[in-house]
């Protein structure tokens, strides 16, 4: 009995390490895939669409959870 204990602690040791490597690696990759933007670019992205404060909660899409299952 006492094995199998053992047995299922170390399984579940193992699943929520792969798990927490998993979504490290993820949010590096999204990382990478954020395009650097420069300083004249900002402003020019400014100028056409704004500060996010000037738009509704409801004109934006929370995609968090797309990145972090």
């Amino acid at each position: 009995m006492a094995q199998t204990n053992a047995h299922d602690d170390l399984k579940k040791l193992i699943k929520e390490s792969v798990r927490e490597v998993i979504r490290e690696e993820r949010l590096s990759l999204c990382e990478i895939m954020i395009p650097n933007v420069s300083k004249k670019e900002m402003g020019e992205i400014h100028t056409k669409f704004g500060s996010p404060a000037d738009h509704r909660d409801e004109d934006f899409t929370d995609m968090t959870d797309w990145v972090m299952e």
